[in-house]
C-alpha cells in the first residue's frame, strides 16, 4: 500500500515541478500568475480523476469535493497552498494539497462512505510575498477579505491585488462570495513539511503540531532628505539610512530578550534615490515578528515606534508604518492530535509534538475553528530555497495518518 502511495504523490508533486518562472532555480510561483494558472489546472485535473467534485472560487482557491452523505452537515477540510516565494522549494504548500487529495483516494479505494462532506482545498496566496500580505485564500473563505483590501495591497511593480485578479480571470468585486457559510466546515486539516530542521535531525517520521506562532508585518517608511555625501556636514543631514538602521540593528536583540522561540527579521531594506553619494531621502524596511507569546510580539512591535519616534526627534524626520499582517499564535486541537498520535504508533511512525515557527493557511483558519497540522520531516531543515527536500515516501506516511483522522471525523455524525 504504501508503495502505491508514494508512487502517486511522486508523480504529482514531480509534474508540478514544471510549473514555475524560474525553471532550473527553484519554483516561482506567484499569486495570479500564468504559473499558478497552470497549477491550478493540473490540480484540477487530478481533483476530478480522484473522484472529485471540483470548483474554483472568486478568491482562487481550488476546490475538490467528496460528497457525503449529509450535505448539509459541517465538513472536513483539508488542504495546503500551491503559491511559493521566490526560487523556492517544489514541496512548500503543494505537497499539503496533493497529500489531501490522496487522503480522498485512499478513503475511495477503501469504499468508504463519508457522512458528511471530505473537501480539499488549493488556496490561494499563502505566502503573502508578491503583495506583502499572507492568507488570502484562507481568509477570503472566513469572510476576512473585502474589495477594499484588494485595492489597497500591491506588490512591487505597483499592481493591486484587484487588478491581478481581474488579470487572472476573477472579479474581484464579488470577492466576498468566498466566505464560506458560519457552520459549513467542522475542522479544518493541514499536512506540510517542517521547514525546519527537527525532526530531520533527530531521524523521527512524522511531527505533531501542537501551536503555531502568531505574527505581525510591517512596512516602515523612514523619511529624510537628500543632500550631496560630500559637501553636507554630519550635523547637518537628515539621513534616513542612518535613523533607519539605528533602529533595525537593535531588533534581534529585543527579540533574543524575549527568548522562548520569538523571533523577529528586517528582510527588505530599500534606499532612495539608492546613490553611493546621496545621503539617503527614503528608506523602507519590512519588519516580521513571531512568537507563541503574542505579547512578545507586541511588545517589540511598540519598541520599534518608540526607538522610531527617538531617532525621528534627534534628526527631524518623519515615519510611517504600513501593518500588512497581524495575527495572534493559535493551539491546535487536541483531540485530533490525539488521534494521530494513536495512529502514528499503530502504524510504527515515530512521532514528536512541536510547534510551528512558520505561518501556515492553519494559522489562519485555527483562529476560528478546530484545526490540527501534520509535518513531514525537510532535509537539513533546509526550506524556501531550491534544496528544499522530503522524502516522498515521508509524505505517503503523513498521508496516511491523515486518512486514518478524516476517516475518524467523517465516520460520525457532526
Amino acid at each position: 500500500m504504501i508503495e502505491k502511495v508514494t508512487g502517486r504523490i511522486a508523480t504529482d508533486l514531480e509534474c508540478l515541478k514544471q510549473y514555475t518562472s524560474t525553471p532550473g532555480e527553484g519554483c516561482t510561483r506567484l499569486p495570479f500568475t500564468k504559473e499558478a494558472r497552470e497549477a491550478v489546472d493540473f490540480l484540477k485535473r487530478i481533483m476530478t480523476e480522484a473522484g472529485l467534485e471540483v470548483t474554483e472560487d472568486v478568491a482562487g482557491n481550488v476546490i475538490g469535493i467528496l460528497k457525503g452523505e449529509d450535505l448539509e452537515a459541517p465538513c472536513v477540510m483539508m488542504g495546503s497552498h500551491f503559491d511559493s516565494v521566490i526560487n523556492g522549494g517544489d514541496f512548500d504548500g503543494i505537497a499539503g494539497i496533493i497529500c489531501a487529495i490522496e487522503v480522498a483516494r485512499q478513503l475511495k479505494e477503501e469504499g468508504f462512505v463519508p457522512k458528511r462532506n471530505f473537501v480539499v482545498v488549493g488556496f490561494m496566496d499563502e505566502e503573502g510575498l508578491r503583495f506583502g500580505t499572507g492568507y488570502f485564500g484562507s481568509g477570503a473563505i472566513l469572510g476576512n477579505r473585502d474589495v477594499e483590501y484588494c485595492r489597497h495591497y500591491k506588490d512591487n511593480d505597483g499592481i493591486s491585488i484587484y487588478d491581478a485578479m481581474i488579470e487572472y480571470g476573477l472579479d474581484p468585486e464579488r470577492i466576498e462570495e468566498a466566505k464560506w457559510a458560519e457552520g459549513s466546515i467542522g475542522q479544518f486539516l493541514e499536512l506540510h513539511i517542517e521547514q525546519g530542521p527537527v525532526l530531520d535531525a533527530e531521524g523521527i517520521n512524522l511531527g505533531l503540531v501542537n501551536g503555531i506562532v502568531g505574527i505581525q508585518r510591517y512596512m516602515v517608511t523612514v523619511h529624510g532628505r537628500a543632500d550631496h555625501a560630500g559637501t553636507t556636514p554630519m550635523d547637518m543631514r537628515l539621513d534616513a539610512v542612518e535613523a533607519a538602521t539605528k533602529v533595525i540593528s537593535k531588533i534581534p536583540d529585543w527579540a533574543r530578550e524575549k527568548a522562548d522561540g520569538t523571533v523577529a527579521t528586517t528582510g527588505l531594506i530599500k534606499v532612495t534615490p539608492g546613490g553611493m553619494n546621496i545621503v539617503a531621502e527614503k528608506v523602507d524596511f519590512t519588519v516580521d515578528i513571531r512568537s507563541m507569546n503574542n505579547d512578545n510580539i507586541n511588545d517589540i512591535a511598540n519598541r520599534i515606534r518608540a526607538a522610531l519616534d527617538r531617532e525621528m526627534k534627534i534628526m527631524g524626520g518623519s515615519y510611517e508604518i504600513d501593518t500588512k499582517l497581524v495575527i495572534t499564535p493559535v493551539f491546535l486541537s487536541e483531540e485530533m492530535l490525539g488521534i494521530m498520535e494513536e495512529s502514528c504508533q499503530e502504524r510504527g511512525y515515530t512521532y514528536r509534538k512541536l510547534p510551528s515557527g512558520a505561518g501556515h493557511d492553519a494559522l489562519e483558519i485555527g483562529q476560528v475553528l478546530p484545526t490540527v497540522m501534520l509535518f513531514t520531516p525537510s532535509k537539513d531543515g533546509r526550506s524556501h530555497c531550491p534544496v528544499e527536500f522530503t522524502k516522498y515516501s515521508d509524505f505517503a506516511k503523513a498521508s496516511m495518518v491523515m486518512t486514518d483522522l478524516a476517516r475518524n471525523l467523517l465516520g460520525r455524525e457532526a
